[in-house]
């Protein structure tokens, strides 16, 4: 399919190629249960419920044998299709994606790329990073503003330095950038390895995304200990 349409779009594309190993878990963590349902599908149903977001795209390993499960329904009436080229990385992952969807995604359509491990994504928030992000030429991100004070740790984790928090954010997802943008900025990135989220690619390009502020409840699934605050967030949809 070849698009045509002058009026750009929003899509999501949801990275669950990895195995999340600090989790110790038996199984990828986006497939863990978390009240009541797969982790993934928490993230995925934030999706399908906004009105805003044209289609997503759930990209996993070529042998991921969990997913239709998971996704039991796909494909343009439902919402939802499921790619299967993953790769060893994030970024690897997310560019499989968008190389293989060069042809059904416009350069000026928006892309929003969520962590599956961050469960507690509502529609309110999708809407509010659209909204706020606009046309902005750099795109923009979810993110919380440091309230903490920042210690710099020495050796044997002796706190060795406070660190100004003024200006320091901790990034969230979605992360929303034109298609052509976020294509190129994988594409170019010089170190790989030194590419920890989508908005660090398009700061190597001399670009400056916009932090919206996200919410305490999208936080990123990690360690075991994350499972319980997710679902107390998940328990309360008006926190």
């Amino acid at each position: 399919m070849t698009v045509t349409t002058n009026s750009p779009r929003n899509f999501a594309l949801i990275p669950a190629a990895g195995v999340g190993a600090r989790m110790e878990a038996g199984s990828p963590k986006q497939y863990l249960p978390i009240a009541g349902k797969p982790m993934l599908r928490h993230a995925l149903d934030a999706f399908l419920a906004s009105p805003l977001i044209a289609h997503t795209y759930v990209v996993v390993s070529a042998d991921d044998s969990v997913i239709d499960a998971v996704v039991p329904q796909q494909g343009v009436d439902h919402g939802v299709t499921v790619l299967r080229c993953g790769g060893a990385t994030r970024m690897e992952t997310i560019l499989n994606a968008l190389r293989a969807l060069h042809a059904s995604i416009g350069a000026a359509d928006q892309v929003l790329v969520h962590d599956a491990a961050r469960p507690g994504l509502t529609p309110a928030l999708i809407e509010k990073l659209i909204r706020e992000v606009g046309d902005h030429a750099a795109g923009g991100l979810l993110a919380l503003p440091v309230v903490d004070t920042v210690k710099r740790a020495g050796p044997a984790n002796a706190s060795a330095q406070t660190v100004p928090r003024d200006g320091l954010w901790l990034a969230q997802t979605p992360q929303m950038f034109r298609y052509a943008l976020l294509h190129r900025a994988l594409s170019e990135a010089p170190d790989p390895l030194a590419i920890t989220d989508d908005a660090s690619a398009v700061e190597a390009l001399g670009l400056a995304p916009k932090l919206i502020e996200g919410h305490p409840r999208n936080l990123k699934v990690t360690l075991p200990r994350d499972i319980h605050t997710a679902e107390l967030y998940l328990a309360n949809p008006g926190i």
